[in-house]
C-alpha cells in the first residue's frame, strides 16, 4: 500500500479534542498529515513524521476535514431564478414553489436529473465538500421517487427519501390518500435506493402526525428518520424529532427554549442552513442559544433549485459567523464534525488514524480565512479517500 506525506502543514485541523489546542477543532501547527490507502495513517507534528514513499509539501498551508453537507436537494429539473427575485422584490417564501420543480423534474429523463446532480457534486466538491446527502422529493409519485433515488445513489451511499415533502398536486384534496402512498407503495420502491427517510413537518406541508406516521413507516421499513423541523415558525417538529429520536432536526429557526432543551437531552443534532435565511430573507437561527444548551450543532447548504441555490460550504460557514454569530472555530466544526455526527458518520468529519482520509488544502494560512475571505475560492486541493478530487 503506498503511503503519501502531506507535509509542511502549518495549521492542521483535525476535530480530534486529543491534538494540539484541543476543543473543538484539535488544532496543530507545523504539522504532517500521512494517507495509506483511502485512510489517515498518522496525524501529528511534522518534526516527528515517518517516511512515505510521496511526498506532498503544501508550502505551509492550512489543511482541514473534508466538508459533510448533510442537507441537499439535488434531483431537480428546472430553474425558480423569477422566484428568487420577487422574493427580493418583497414576496414572502412559502412551501408551495417546490410544486414548480416536480413539474419540471416529472418532464425530465433521468439522464437530465444525472447530469443535473454531477454538476452540483462536481461544484462541492470543488469547495471542499467530500461528503454530501442527496434527497428525493421532487417527483412525489411512486416512479419518479424510486429513480429520484436511484440517480442520487449513483453519487453518495447518503441518500434520504422525502417523498412526504409536500403532498402531491394530484392528491391536493385528499393529502390522507398521499400518505397513504408514502407509506405504502412509494415506499416500497425507494426502499433498494435509500438509507434515511425525510419529512416536511410545517405548515403547508405535513402536521406532527402525519410526520409520526411516515417516519415511522420508515422505519419499520429499515430507514433511519430526520426531518426539515421550525423553518416557517413555531411548530411540533423538533419535538417530534426528539420524540423518536431522529439523526437531525433540520433548518430549526424558530425555537423555544423547550425545544432547546429537547435538542441537548435527545442528542438530535441541529441542522443549520443559513443560506436558506440568506435566499429568503428570513430570520437567523439562534445557534449562540443551541451552542449555550449543549446542542449538537451541524450546518449544511440545502442546495436546492428554490429556497437556497447554493452548493457552496464556504459561505454557509462565513454566514454561520457573520450572521448567526458562531465562532469560526464552531462553524467550521459544525460544517466538518457536526455533519457527520448529523448522518451518524463515524469515519469522516475528523482526521484521526484509520479514518477516511478526507481533506482540504486551503490557499490560505489559517481555517479562519473560511470566514474572513467570504466568497473567495480558497480551495487549493481536495482529497476524498486519499485521492485528489478537485
Amino acid at each position: 500500500m503506498v503511503s503519501v506525506l502531506v507535509d509542511n502543514i502549518g495549521e492542521l485541523v483535525t476535530n480530534d479534542a486529543q491534538h494540539g489546542d484541543g476543543a473543538p477543532l484539535g488544532l496543530l501547527r507545523d504539522a504532517a498529515l500521512m494517507v495509506e490507502g483511502d485512510r489517515v495513517a498518522w496525524v501529528g507534528e511534522r518534526r516527528f513524521a515517518p517516511a512515505a514513499d510521496t511526498h506532498v509539501d503544501v508550502a505551509g498551508a492550512a489543511v482541514i476535514p473534508g466538508f459533510v453537507d448533510s442537507h441537499a436537494h439535488l434531483v431537480f429539473a428546472g430553474d425558480r431564478a423569477q422566484e428568487f427575485a420577487a422574493r427580493m422584490e418583497g414576496r414572502a417564501y412559502s412551501a408551495g414553489g417546490i410544486q414548480t420543480t416536480v413539474a419540471a423534474t416529472r418532464a425530465s429523463s433521468d439522464e437530465m436529473l444525472a447530469g443535473n446532480v454531477a454538476r452540483l457534486v462536481a461544484e462541492m466538491q470543488r469547495q471542499g465538500t467530500t461528503t454530501v446527502e442527496i434527497k428525493s422529493g421532487y417527483g412525489l409519485t411512486v416512479s419518479d421517487e424510486a429513480r429520484s433515488l436511484a440517480v442520487a445513489a449513483q453519487f453518495t451511499d447518503e441518500t434520504t427519501y422525502l417523498g412526504a415533502h409536500v403532498v402531491a398536486p394530484e392528491y391536493a384534496d385528499d393529502p390522507a390518500a398521499y400518505i397513504d402512498l408514502v407509506t405504502g407503495p412509494m415506499l416500497d420502491a425507494v426502499r433498494p435506493y435509500a438509507r434515511w427517510i425525510d419529512v416536511f413537518c410545517e405548515r403547508g406541508a405535513f402536521d406532527a402526525d402525519q410526520a409520526r406516521a411516515i417516519l415511522a413507516a420508515g422505519a419499520a421499513a429499515g430507514l433511519h428518520a430526520r426531518i426539515h423541523a421550525n423553518q416557517l415558525g413555531h411548530g411540533p417538529g423538533i419535538g417530534v424529532a426528539c420524540e423518536i429520536g431522529a439523526a437531525s432536526a433540520d433548518h430549526c429557526t424558530f425555537t423555544t427554549p423547550d425545544d432547546l432543551d429537547n435538542l441537548a437531552q435527545s442528542g438530535v443534532v441541529a441542522t443549520l442552513l443559513p443560506g436558506v435565511e440568506f435566499s429568503t430573507r428570513s430570520p437567523y437561527p439562534d445557534a449562540r442559544a443551541m451552542i449555550a444548551a449543549g446542542v449538537t450543532v451541524a450546518l449544511a447548504t440545502d442546495c436546492n433549485p428554490g429556497s437556497c441555490y447554493t452548493s457552496s460550504m464556504p459561505l454557509c460557514v462565513a454566514l454561520a459567523v457573520r450572521e448567526m454569530r458562531m465562532a469560526p472555530a464552531e462553524a467550521l466544526w459544525s460544517a466538518t464534525a457536526g455533519g457527520a455526527k448529523a448522518l451518524r458518520r463515524e469515519d469522516i468529519g475528523r482526521l484521526e488514524v484509520g479514518l477516511r482520509a478526507d481533506f482540504s488544502v486551503l490557499a490560505a494560512p489559517s481555517y479562519v480565512h473560511l470566514a474572513y475571505r467570504p466568497g473567495v475560492p480558497l480551495m487549493h486541493a481536495v482529497y476524498r479517500g486519499g485521492q485528489p478530487i478537485a
